[in-house]
């Protein structure tokens, strides 16, 4: 039922991270060091491959030196936050 939805929020909220990301002119590379993870893992987070667990929102909050609902911060579509 919101499957739909859930692809449109992970694709921004991926994207908002990953220009956050640029904006810190952090590579993918030197970023997954900071989170601890490997950089394949990073990549497939970043390409909505693999599910962004909690955790690593935690880690990723941390690295770019950002309260966690900052992540969040970012507009969306209006059919996505009407239903």
């Amino acid at each position: 039922m919101y499957k739909k939805e859930e692809e449109k929020f992970m694709y921004y909220l991926t994207m908002h991270i990953k220009k956050l990301r640029n904006e810190r002119k952090l590579s993918q590379n030197a970023f997954s060091e900071l989170l601890c993870v490997y950089r394949e893992h990073y990549a497939k987070v970043e390409t909505r491959k693999r599910n962004l667990a909690l955790k690593l929102l935690f880690r990723i909050s941390i690295s770019l030196n950002i309260p966690l609902k900052d992540l969040f911060d970012f507009d969306m579509p209006e059919d996505i936050i009407t239903k």
